[in-house]
């Protein structure tokens, strides 16, 4: 079955941190992290209505200025979510630049930014045809772990400690449906759009007898939900991908993060030192290889994808990946045993 979401790396193990997931037959993608993003093409960019930030160091959010110089003059409005501070970092990009031609573009850019705290989620607006300048208050909600939830998926959060709040995010598919080209074509439907509002409707559990005007090469075919999930779907549990960065190993974030990432389906997973130089790992806030591995394997995740390493390892890269991986074997082994 192809899977509805499509996360990978921007970039190489060494280099910034962006996880880039596309979305199968939307012209849609959302990103975990935005360090450099110059490998994503200006189409890919444009596809981004989501952004989850984990915290603002440099190597994670320089990609911003990136993504804004490419979407501005776009009719579009793009969420972005970061920890604690967030809003004060995004009005300060947005003040390094003159925007008194900002009316000149007919089309306006506008960002939600919400900032992740333990008191509560505040967020803000700023629209290009504003010059970014804020018209109303800070909205405040409860403190929440879901960031975005639709009916097909749902984004959620967990705060951990990098020396300074750092976000780990877990996108959580409901379910998956899985389309049956063959019985799309001996029905004389096409794909289209119209695919998208049949999804919607079996997510939101819409009554069996909801008409969907299914496209077939001759016009329109108003067919029944329950009609059209019998022959052309296959609905499989969804999906599990978890991202986890900027880390220091302690009980605190052990114990989030292995319950945070239970049975994921694919878990990125920082590893920034090996665990010979663990002592430098905890004075950086960073994980080693081997504990990245232990907490993948105690969380039982189905596929481990260690990245974001130090660079003084580039002329031995596979002592990294060897040492989570032998790691995740083991933590699973026992977790299973």
């Amino acid at each position: 079955m192809r899977p509805n979401f499509h996360p990978s790396l921007v970039n190489d193990v060494f280099e910034d941190p962006c996880l880039f997931i596309n979305f199968l037959f939307e012209n849609r993608a959302i990103a975990f992290d935005l360090g450099d993003i110059h490998n994503l093409s200006s189409r890919d960019i444009l596809k981004l209505t989501h952004i989850f930030v984990s915290h603002t160091h440099i190597d994670h959010f320089a990609g911003f200025d990136r993504f804004l110089r490419i979407a501005l003059g776009r009719d579009k409005t793009v969420h972005i979510f970061g920890p604690r501070n967030f809003l004060t970092n995004i009005e300060g990009k947005l003040a390094s630049y003159t925007w008194n031609l900002a009316d000149n573009y007919e089309k306006s850019l506008v960002l939600r930014a919400t900032e992740v705290t333990t008191e509560g989620l505040y967020t803000q607006t700023y629209a290009c045809r504003d010059h970014f300048i804020p018209k109303d208050p800070v909205r405040q909600a409860p403190p929440s772990c879901i960031l975005t939830e639709e009916p097909g998926f749902t984004v959620k959060t967990v705060i951990l400690d990098h020396g300074i709040p750092c976000l780990g995010f877990c996108l959580d598919e409901r379910f998956h449906i899985n389309i049956k080209k063959d019985a799309l074509t001996s029905m004389g439907l096409v794909p289209g759009p119209w695919l998208q509002d049949f999804k919607k409707a079996l997510y939101e559990n819409m009554p069996p007898d909801t008409i969907i005007n299914a496209r077939g090469e001759k016009g329109e075919h108003p067919l029944t939900l329950e009609k059209l999930a019998d022959s052309i779907a296959v609905i499989t549990q969804g999906q599990k991908i978890v991202y986890i960065t900027d880390v220091v190993f302690n009980r605190s974030n052990r114990e989030k993060i292995v319950l945070f990432a239970q049975n994921a389906d694919q878990l990125f997973m920082e590893s920034y030192f090996l665990d010979s130089e663990k002592d430098i790992a905890s004075a950086k806030h960073h994980l080693t290889a081997k504990q990245a591995g232990e907490m993948a394997g105690m969380a039982c995740a189905k596929k481990l994808i260690p990245f974001h390493f130090s660079p003084r390892y580039t002329a031995c890269r596979d002592l990294v990946e060897i040492e989570a991986m032998e790691s995740f074997a083991q933590a699973m082994g026992k977790a299973q045993g």
